[in-house]
């Protein structure tokens, strides 16, 4: 039998986090090079490796401190780099659940722990945010060069374009799990990544009480959100916080961990 000409967009890539399922369109070219995890990883086979470094790091913070059975949160994970080099780092002493709002780069990021055979990690399709319902997430088309994990659920006056014109009328998109991480009420949290384009701030309100009573350390994009909100929110939760590149670091302020951060 013979299958009709289609299109190819995801393909298996050979890079230094491992072999990863990888939209061979996730770029978008800009002056002086280009954006876009598939562009990161095709290009030179890493994503982001000092972030992921000091993310791997902070979470041996945890273990030295707090002992073995780690738990990481991973909000946006888009296919994985994160997830997998946390979970093989973690192997025998923690774990990671990872969020995705976007169905096809869900996908990947399911294909990407499995074929990384990383059992200490759980992927979970939904967008986080305040409160528990459903959103409806933009389609965007996988066939058209852009930078898929810049992608915003909500449209904002100053929407990123990521490669195409996004359609955000009522009615398009996929209705997708919403859900906040307090609802989720876990028993342990030790690290929280969001990087959710724009919706930071809705996430931290959705974990507040998680964040009260386990004190997690935080890394919290803040290129789409307003930083000094993100910065009042965690220092009225007894936060101290560091910049971070496009990140902000933050540390309970009774995170044994907080010296080492301060000498380094």
């Amino acid at each position: 039998m013979t299958s009709a000409a289609r299109p190819t967009a995801f393909v298996m890539v050979s890079t230094a986090h491992g072999t990863m399922l990888v939209n061979r369109h996730d770029y978008r070219l800009v002056k002086g090079g280009g954006v876009g995890v598939g562009f990161q990883l095709l290009q030179r086979s890493v994503y982001d490796p000092d972030e992921v470094d000091i993310a791997v790091k902070l979470l041996q913070l945890r273990r030295q401190y707090f002992g073995d059975g780690v738990v990481a949160i991973d909000c946006g994970a888009n296919i994985g780099v994160h997830t997998i080099e946390w979970a093989k780092a973690m192997h025998g002493w923690g774990e990671v659940l990872a969020f995705e709002a976007q169905e096809r780069i869900f996908y990947a990021l399911a294909g990407n722990i499995t074929m990384n055979n990383c059992f200490n990690a759980r992927a979970v399709w939904a967008a986080v945010g305040a409160q528990d319902g459903t959103i409806r997430v933009p389609l965007p088309n996988y066939l058209v060069p852009s930078s898929f994990g810049s992608l915003e659920i909500r449209k904002r006056e100053t929407t990123e374009f990521i490669g195409q014109e996004i359609d955000y009328a009522d009615g398009h998109g996929v209705e997708t799990r919403l859900l906040a991480l307090d609802g989720l009420s876990p028993e342990r949290l030790d690290f929280l990544k969001i990087d959710v384009e724009g919706m930071e701030l809705e996430v931290l309100k959705g974990a507040d009480e998680t964040l009260r009573r386990c004190r997690p350390q935080v890394i919290v994009e803040a290129i789409k959100s307003d930083e000094a909100a993100l910065r009042d929110r965690l220092g009225a939760l007894g936060y101290q916080v560091f910049p971070m590149g496009g990140n902000l670091l933050a540390l309970h302020e009774a995170d044994p961990g907080l010296t080492q951060i301060r000498v380094t």
